[in-house]
């Protein structure tokens, strides 16, 4: 009951951060998805940070740590401080000052008046809905799973991950970008200060750091090496799925809302210290749960954080630790369920003129009305769903990496066409399902068994996609690329 007390405190925390937030709403649209391009170096930090590190780095990582060992830090964290932080830079700055000049409140309107298209822009909008879906169901999934086990069953799965989805709605409805990157902002501090906290209780616990490490090493040895279960070329294609945040729909919307370009340098600086404060706790425990929980198979091993804490911390130091494993669910699924509602408000209602019979407050409702409707639908599939949190996240990623070479050619390459992008996303869509359903329900899929990441053939084809229709088409009017590169001039 104690633990279950800390838990509901935490909650109705947030609850009330989200609700503060609404006294500054200022009663536009702008306000509501982007906070008038207001949010400060700080907040942004632990936006894009809180944003990007979801349930996948603290269960998911953990749990692939227990089946394959320390190797697992290097297959994401070790590259993601060096890639992510890299895609801030040349990415991030260039969108901020497109959508500061013409207005843009979503990825969806930059594409679509980038290449003068319509129907690409209605294409991308169904594919990253599409892959976000996953993305949602891994945090829904990591809620139930941490509500039920940290309070030894007393609350149900399908209860954890349903309170999880309306604590989530209820501040970002009422809140918007605002409150979003305000709660992330605490919630991201919470989970990174807990999650060392855990560390520490934990390996406290088994005696300290060595003694606890001995305990592996007698009987599970191969995890604290990187051995064969990691193939090389797995861990160099692995690299790629990093490149998905480059196409975030929820990392555009915190890009569009820095006050200045100068606001990215905290992002660029110290993201990489972030990582390390999350991922080493995290895959440490996982392997260190290897010897308190032997045997877990597959997506069992999903549940191993917050069997540890369970096992080894108090109650209230349990709620609490608990709370920090939510406060990472949460920090990531708030900002995307608000960026799915501003596509559907911007891309649809208003982009296809539904707006005209609506006032602003209306088309926002309304934008609230389809992100139920898809969280109805994620919860449907987490109620039925028995994937590890881990591959579940990683095929998302791809999909979303996979559509990286857009972005490039929109920000970078003036020649770049409209049937250079649709061939591209039809691409990403076609192969993302065949290996997908190659894949099965195999845990540790590569290409042939080669250590290939199925992403890597995905961005490959679709990079050549859009290079090759955009040299075979037309090359854009001479407007559209003073619009989009205004100090370039001239064509190409």
């Amino acid at each position: 009951m104690i633990t279950t007390g800390v838990i509901f405190v935490y909650l109705v925390l947030v609850l009330l951060i989200g609700a503060f937030s609404h006294k500054l709403f200022r009663g536009t649209g702008e306000d509501y998805f982007v906070a008038t391009r207001t949010i400060g170096p700080f907040i942004l930090l632990m936006s894009l940070f809180g944003t990007n590190m979801t349930s996948f780095a603290l269960l998911g990582a953990s749990g692939e740590a227990y089946h394959q060992g320390i190797g697992v830090f290097s297959l994401m964290a070790s590259a993601g401080a060096l890639v992510i932080p890299c895609v801030f830079f040349f990415v991030g700055p260039r969108v901020w000052s497109l959508g500061k000049r013409h207005g843009y409140l979503t990825q969806v309107q930059l594409f679509r008046e980038r290449w003068g298209s319509d129907g690409f822009g209605l294409v991308l909008f169904v594919v990253l809905i599409a892959l976000i879906i996953p993305y949602l169901l891994i945090g829904i999934m990591a809620g139930g799973i941490t509500l039920n086990e940290i309070t030894n069953g007393q609350i149900p799965e399908w209860a954890g991950g349903l309170t999880v989805c309306l604590v989530v709605l209820a501040y970002v409805t009422y809140g918007g970008l605002r409150g979003t990157a305000w709660a992330n902002t605490f919630q991201t501090l919470v989970f990174m200060i807990l999650g060392g906290v855990t560390f520490y209780v934990v390996v406290d616990r088994l005696g300290g750091f060595s003694a606890a490490l001995a305990r592996v090493v007698n009987q599970h040895p191969e995890l604290l090496i990187r051995g064969d279960s990691i193939q090389p070329l797995k861990l160099l294609t692995y690299t790629f799925v990093l490149l998905s945040v480059g196409m975030f729909p929820h990392m555009f919307m915190h890009w569009l809302s820095a006050r200045r370009a100068a606001t990215f340098r905290y992002p660029l600086m110290f993201y990489p210290v972030c990582i390390a404060v999350v991922w080493l706790p995290s895959v440490l425990l996982g392997i260190l749960g290897s010897v308190d929980f032997p045997g877990l198979k597959g997506p069992q091993a999903n549940y191993i954080l917050v069997k540890m804490i369970g096992l080894h911390a108090p109650e209230i130091l349990a709620g609490l630790l608990a709370a920090g494993v939510l406060a990472a669910v949460m920090s990531s699924l708030d900002s995307q369920v608000l960026s799915i509602g501003s596509m559907f408000t911007q891309d649809i209602v208003r982009h296809y003129g539904f707006h005209d019979r609506m006032s602003e407050k209306q088309q926002v409702l309304v934008g609230r009305l389809f992100v139920v409707g898809i969280l109805v639908v994620t919860y449907l599939l987490f109620l039925i769903s028995n994937r590890s949190i881990f591959r579940l996240g990683i095929w998302s990623f791809s999909g979303f990496s996979a559509l990286f070479p857009i972005v490039v050619a929109a920000l970078f390459w003036k020649r770049s066409t409209k049937y250079g992008a649709f061939a591209s996303v039809f691409s990403v869509v076609v192969l993302w399902i065949y290996f997908f359903l190659q894949a099965g329900r195999a845990e540790d899929y590569t290409i042939g068994g080669t250590g290939v990441m199925p992403v890597a053939v995905i961005l490959a084809v679709s990079t050549a996609a859009m290079i090759l229709f955009s040299l075979l088409s037309k090359a854009p009017d001479q407007a559209v690329i003073e619009k989009f590169f205004p100090s370039g001039g001239g064509r190409p």
